[in-house]
């Protein structure tokens, strides 16, 4: 088989990616080293650590990480290993705890992750050199995003752009109404082309159809070009008002932020089009401002509504597994059953997302065929997928081993 810097090479602009990028395992293993081992993940949002002790733990391909509030309410992460035998501490995926205890042997951190107790350890033993160990955190408007690069890269150009969007949404009111965690059998590439474009959607999607505009302007990139009429006057609308609604896409391709219309008359994603959530979450002017929709690869994509808010969280598995986390935040005020029905809340991106399973599955089992060969991507309805592939491939370029050095002699 080629080499990862061969496919990447000859691979064809506007087409699909070659059979290798979906199935091959050091591919995949290329994928975790060079991007979900060095970029910003999304994680959780901060409502799910309202408490002190309040912990999330994940995985992400060979690293274990909690996500910790301590007492000066400073939220921390650290690797789930603990520093005598490496044993994991938090074994659950969340809880609350006063102190960070490993069940193995009970050495015992403080929730900053110092080592406060250790048994039997001699007298030459140091504790403060025995502390867990930190992995990079940081929020931004309820948001948590981690990062396992011994140095991360730059995060701020992110949280200037997206704090004022993500502002009005209040997500440090939230609470998590309901999650869902499935499991798609398909590359996490496949995973992100399926949700970079609608083409396929009035073929798949009858739940989101509803009130999701089938509309390439929305859907898909288009940058570069002139804003079609009805988004511009969408946009102004909602400047006027105080809320950020332009696309803004940043120069690298790894984010994306824009206040997108629903159809007509659509206020929220539910079958009718009608909020799902009485007591609202977030201060945005008017009940048709669509919805603002972030991206932030490899990890997440977001829909922040008028009144409810639902996250999307991205986990790779192995080369043709994917694990798809959702999240729907309501006011943590709101009351189930008497200011939102959960069903109606949820019923349509819970239909969605088994639909984009289905749909992600058939596109890995044909890929899977040996005569797969790369098709041509539409330029009208697929724009979101070709930026897409252009960021992953342009990523994987510059980050394999001996790129700066091929770059600087060109």
């Amino acid at each position: 088989m080629a080499s990862l810097a061969e496919l990447l090479a000859r691979r064809r602009d506007g087409y699909a990616l070659e059979r290798p990028f979906y199935m091959d395992p050091e591919i995949y293993r290329q994928d975790l080293d060079h991007i979900w081992y060095r970029d910003w993940l999304f994680i959780t949002p901060s409502c799910e650590l309202a408490k002190t002790g309040s912990y999330v733990a994940h995985k992400i391909g060979d690293y274990r990480v909690m996500i910790v509030r301590g007492a000066d309410s400073q939220i921390r992460a650290f690797h789930n290993s603990c520093r005598h035998r490496g044993s994991l501490i938090c074994k659950g995926t969340k809880g609350v705890a006063p102190k960070l205890v490993c069940p193995y042997h009970q050495w015992t951190y403080e929730l900053d992750g110092k080592l406060l107790w250790a048994r039997d350890m001699g007298p030459n033993f140091d504790p403060s050199q025995h502390g867990l160990k930190p992995v990079h955190c940081r929020e931004l408007s309820g948001l948590i995003y981690i990062c396992l690069a011994d140095e991360a890269p730059d995060f701020d150009e992110f949280a200037k752009v997206a704090h004022p969007y993500l502002d009005l949404h209040d997500l440090s009111d939230a609470k998590v109404a309901h999650q869902s965690t499935i499991v798609e059998e398909g590359n996490w590439k496949l995973v992100w082309e399926n949700n970079r474009e609608c083409y396929h959607c009035g073929g798949n999607h009858p739940a989101l159809c509803r009130t999701y505009p089938d509309d390439p302007s929305v859907s898909g990139i288009g940058e570069g070009g002139e804003v079609p009429a009805h988004l511009q006057a969408h946009f102004d609308r909602c400047e006027a008002a105080g809320a950020p609604a332009r696309f803004q896409l940043s120069e690298d391709g790894s984010y994306r932020v824009a206040r997108m219309p629903l159809k007509v008359g659509a206020k929220s994603y539910t079958m009718d089009g009608e909020l799902a959530v009485r007591r609202k979450l977030g201060r945005v002017p008017f009940e048709d401002a669509g919805s603002l929709l972030l991206f932030n690869y490899p990890t997440t994509w977001n829909h922040f509504l008028v009144d409810h808010s639902i996250l999307f969280r991205v986990t790779p598995l192995s080369p043709t597994r994917t694990e798809v986390t959702t999240m729907w935040l309501v006011h943590k005020d709101a009351v189930e059953g008497v200011d939102y029905d959960l069903k109606a809340l949820t019923q349509v991106w819970t239909e969605t997302n088994d639909e984009d399973r289905r749909v992600v599955e058939d596109n890995a089992a044909g890929i899977a065929s040996p005569v797969y060969e790369p098709g041509p991507y539409s330029p009208t309805q697929e724009s979101g997928v070709i930026q897409f592939t252009d960021w992953y491939c342009a990523t994987m370029r510059a980050r394999l081993p001996g790129a700066a050095a091929k770059i600087a002699a060109e």
